[in-house]
């Protein structure tokens, strides 16, 4: 089985936050592969990756990285290959500060789509509705999954019409 989302991360102690992408792939079914590869400690092989990911059949890469978070950057700027940049606090961040701006500002012609700090859910729903855009099959689940949510928050007001105050007007 080829991946066809690459999970990455400046360092293992970046996965606490990025199994969260795992999860959710994983839930739907997708191939993907984690490796740890950091822009400044490994540059050359974090540089062969990205060069190489797409044709290792690799669709989108979701890259985490905390204080100056240049991994998901230097992806963009070697592959042709959709990069979803997670920013991670971490213990050397300006309270993740530092993180999101490194991976959100990027120059033109190299774009980052950037989630939340500390969102790699988001970072893999989002990888999933991009392959979801060629993929009939996987936009139904997205559309189930995205309806599942809804039904989320109607129960959850439901619950919360029987909570009772003197002055609560619903």
């Amino acid at each position: 089985m080829q991946p066809k989302v690459s999970i990455i991360m400046g360092s293992t102690s970046d996965m606490p936050i990025m199994e969260q992408a795992a999860k959710i792939l994983n839930e739907f079914c997708i191939p993907f592969e984690i490796n740890a590869l950091s822009a400044h400690r490994t540059p050359h092989q974090a540089g062969e990756f990205a060069r190489g990911a797409h044709e290792r059949g690799v669709r989108v890469i979701i890259a985490g990285a905390g204080g100056a978070a240049h991994l998901p950057g230097v992806m963009a700027s070697l592959t042709p290959v959709p990069v979803i940049g997670v920013p991670v606090r971490s213990v050397i961040s300006i309270d993740g500060w530092d993180s999101i701006l490194s991976i959100l500002q990027m120059p033109p012609g190299t774009p980052v789509a950037t989630v939340g700090l500390d969102a790699a859910q988001n970072a893999g729903l989002l990888a999933i509705q991009i392959l979801a855009a060629g993929d009939d099959a996987l936009m139904k689940k997205v559309v189930e999954y995205k309806e599942g949510l809804a039904k989320k928050i109607v129960q959850a007001n439901q619950e919360l019409s029987k909570i009772k105050f003197e002055y609560k007007t619903n």
